[in-house]
C-alpha cells in the first residue's frame, strides 16, 4: 500500500493562505474609501428638473437660450452651416491645435480684424473644448509658466472658475466685483484690489454679460481697469463666453478687450461658442495669448499644445 501524497501544487502554507486572503480583501476595498460627490451647484439642478414630474417645471439650472417648450434655440445660421457641411467631410482627427481656419476666425473676432497683434502674429491660439476646455488649458500654462502668480478671480463668479484653478493647482485670491446694496459694480471696492494684488497677479475678467450678476464697467470704468492693471503690472485674462449676446453687436461686447490691446497689454482670452451660437453640445471654444512677437507666439503655441495633448488629445 503507497500513501497518497500531495503535489507541490497541491500543497499551500499559511503564509501563502494569508497572502491571498490579504490580496482578495485589497482587492475588494480599492474604492471603499471613495465618498459621494456633492452635487454641482449649476448640474445638479438640472438633474433635479429631470427627476421632477411636475409638468409646469422650469429649468434655472444651466443658462441656455431656450424656446417656450424648454428646447435650446437653434440659429438659422447654424442649421444652414449644418446643411452645407453634412455628408462633406470625413471623420477625421484634428490637430492637437484644432482647425486651423476657425482658430483664425476666433482670434479675429476676439481682437478685431485689423488688430496689430493679429496682423503681426503675435496671438498664440488653439481650439478649445468650449469656455471650460479654455480656462483649463490656461490654468495649467499659468501653473507651468507663471508659477508665482496668483489667480484673482471676481465675487461673484461662475462657480466652476474655482474647480478649474483649484484643479490645476495655482493659488486662488478674489477681489470685489458685485454690491448688493446698489445691485452694481463694486468699483471702489474693484480698484482698491487691483491696487493691493501683488505685481505681476493674474485677474480673471469676464469680458461682457458678467455671469451671474449680468453687470459690466462701463467702457470709462474699463479704460479706468486697464490702467491701473497696466501700472501695477498684472495680467488680465478674459472669459468670453458672451460675446454677441450680450447687446447684440460682437464688437461692442469685445470692447473690453480691445482697450486693454489699445493700452498695450499682454493677456489672454477664453472663448465659448455655446451661448452665442447655440452651440451647447458641440463643445467648441478656442484659447488665444497675446505675446511680444511672432516667435514668441510660436513657442506659447507649441507649449499650449502640449499640454493639451494629455489632457484630450485633440478637440472635436
Amino acid at each position: 500500500m503507497f500513501a497518497l501524497q500531495p503535489t507541490a501544487s497541491a500543497v499551500i502554507g499559511v503564509g501563502q493562505v494569508r497572502a491571498l486572503a490579504t490580496s482578495a480583501l485589497s482587492a475588494s476595498s480599492w474604492f471603499s474609501h471613495v465618498e459621494e460627490a456633492p452635487k454641482d451647484p449649476i448640474l445638479g439642478i438640472t438633474e433635479a428638473f429631470l427627476k421632477d414630474k411636475n409638468p409646469a417645471k422650469i429649468n434655472l439650472g444651466v443658462g441656455a437660450y431656450r424656446d417656450d417648450e424648454g428646447r435650446p434655440v437653434v440659429l438659422p445660421s447654424v442649421r444652414e452651416a449644418e446643411r452645407r457641411i453634412a455628408g462633406s467631410h470625413f471623420m477625421e482627427y484634428l490637430p492637437i491645435g484644432g482647425l486651423k481656419d476657425f482658430v483664425a476666425e476666433s482670434v479675429k473676432l476676439a481682437y478685431g480684424e485689423t488688430s496689430p497683434v493679429v496682423a503681426s502674429g503675435q496671438v498664440a491660439a488653439v481650439q478649445s473644448l468650449s469656455g471650460t476646455g479654455s480656462c483649463r488649458l490656461f490654468a495649467d500654462f499659468q501653473k507651468r509658466y507663471m508659477p508665482k502668480s496668483k489667480i484673482y478671480i471676481p465675487v461673484p463668479t461662475w462657480a466652476n472658475h474655482h474647480n478649474i484653478w483649484a484643479d490645476a493647482g495655482v493659488p486662488q485670491a478674489t477681489y470685489r466685483y458685485y454690491k448688493p446694496e446698489t445691485r452694481g459694480l463694486d468699483f471702489d471696492g474693484l480698484r482698491e484690489d487691483i491696487m493691493a494684488a501683488p505685481s505681476g497677479s493674474v485677474f480673471l475678467l469676464h469680458a461682457c454679460a458678467h455671469n451671474p450678476t449680468g453687470v459690466d464697467p462701463t467702457t470709462e470704468q474699463w479704460r479706468e481697469i486697464s490702467r491701473l492693471m497696466r501700472d501695477k503690472g498684472h495680467f488680465p485674462f478674459f472669459d468670453m463666453a458672451y460675446q454677441g449676446f450680450a447687446s447684440g453687436d460682437c464688437e461692442r461686447d469685445a470692447q473690453s478687450i480691445r482697450i486693454f490691446l489699445a493700452d498695450g497689454h499682454r493677456l489672454g482670452c477664453s472663448q465659448s461658442y455655446a451661448k452665442n451660437m447655440g452651440l451647447y453640445g458641440q463643445r467648441v471654444g478656442a484659447f488665444s495669448l497675446v505675446t511680444d512677437s511672432a516667435k514668441e507666439a510660436s513657442a506659447v503655441e507649441s507649449q499650449m499644445k502640449r499640454i493639451a495633448r494629455p489632457m484630450y488629445s485633440n478637440p472635436p
